[in-house]
């Protein structure tokens, strides 16, 4: 009995340590993942600032609040099954939805630049005057889905190995993790002018001083940063697109892309560097393409039913 006490209990250790190591393992490849994917919440973090620029102060954080909700629902309960089982049982059709999402982010950046250009657009919050919360937040947790797509499908990819609940269980971590860092960081952005303010009324000439210098410098980081936003839109969704379209067969774009970065990776000390910023040109002036096709597609569509209407409408 005494044996057999001992043989039960060496079982629950081997037990203890094989679990101790899948622990180890998830934590592992959880770290691995979240780092891989650490382009994209790069392009998160500048991107959703842009959405509350000109709101009230005291709506900002509970905005952005709102939108990190909306981001976390949009990766554990959208993103997270369907990538899980699409994974499981399609994963072919994982680049084409990835390359719909991609489209759809360089649309919203064209759109933006257009905008600007055309001077449509380049005042739309003085104009229109408060904008609804709502909207803000529903346009925001609409881009917050590609961008998560993508985050989530990288960290997938590097996971793939892995059983079907060390995904999941990874998976899930990786979302919390980057909405925690992403609108943390955002969080701190937005408020920064206001703790400025709170510096500069303190007693210590030193945190006036750098109190004044973030009420100053914030609204040029703001306007620095919806810049950066709408690259960062262009760079990822082309470089979906990009390897989209190699993934799907049409190899000469991609390659050509390649070449270009070999061509440079071989300069002295900066190369890594070069060939990172001719794929990021490249993605974007991709992205800026396909971005303004559709631009161009949907403006004429609204024209034809414009057209059509006015016809309609003199008829009778």
């Amino acid at each position: 009995m005494a044996g057999g006490l001992v043989a039960l209990l060496d079982d629950v250790a081997a037990l203890a340590r094989l679990a101790a190591a899948s622990i180890d393992d998830v934590g592992a490849a959880t770290g691995k993942a979240t780092a891989k994917a650490a382009g994209v919440v790069i392009d998160d973090t500048a991107v959703t600032p842009q959405y509350v620029r000109g709101l009230a102060a005291e709506r900002e954080l509970p905005i952005v609040r709102r939108i990190a909700v909306g981001s976390l629902r949009n990766k554990l309960i959208i993103i997270l099954p369907i990538a899980l089982l699409l994974s499981q049982f399609l994963p072919w059709l994982l680049t084409p939805i990835l390359m719909v999402g991609g489209a759809y982010l360089s649309y919203e950046a064209a759109h933006k630049i257009w905008g600007a250009i055309s001077g449509h657009g380049a005042h739309d919050h003085e104009e229109d005057g408060p904008r609804d919360e709502d909207t803000v937040v529903a346009g925001a947790v609409r881009t917050d889905l590609i961008l998560s797509a993508e985050i989530m499908v990288i960290a997938l990819d590097t996971i793939a190995s892995e059983g079907f609940w060390s995904r999941l269980i990874i998976l899930a971590v990786v979302a919390v993790v980057i909405t925690v860092v992403v609108y943390g960081v955002v969080g701190l952005i937005v408020k920064m002018d206001d703790i400025g303010l709170r510096l500069a009324d303190t007693s210590s000439g030193i945190a006036q001083t750098v109190g004044r210098g973030l009420v100053r410098g914030m609204p040029k980081v703001m306007s620095v940063l919806s810049v950066v936003g709408t690259a960062a839109m262009l760079w990822v969704g082309g470089h979906i697109l990009l390897v989209g379209i190699d993934e799907l067969g049409f190899h000469p774009l991609y390659e050509l892309v390649h070449h270009a970065e070999e061509a440079v990776h071989g300069v002295g000390g900066i190369g890594g560097v070069l060939a990172w910023i001719v794929n990021t040109l490249f993605s974007a002036l991709l992205g800026l393409i396909v971005g303004s096709i559709v631009v161009a597609v949907l403006a004429g569509i609204a024209r034809l039913r414009g057209r059509r209407s006015g016809s309609v409408g003199a008829q009778h």
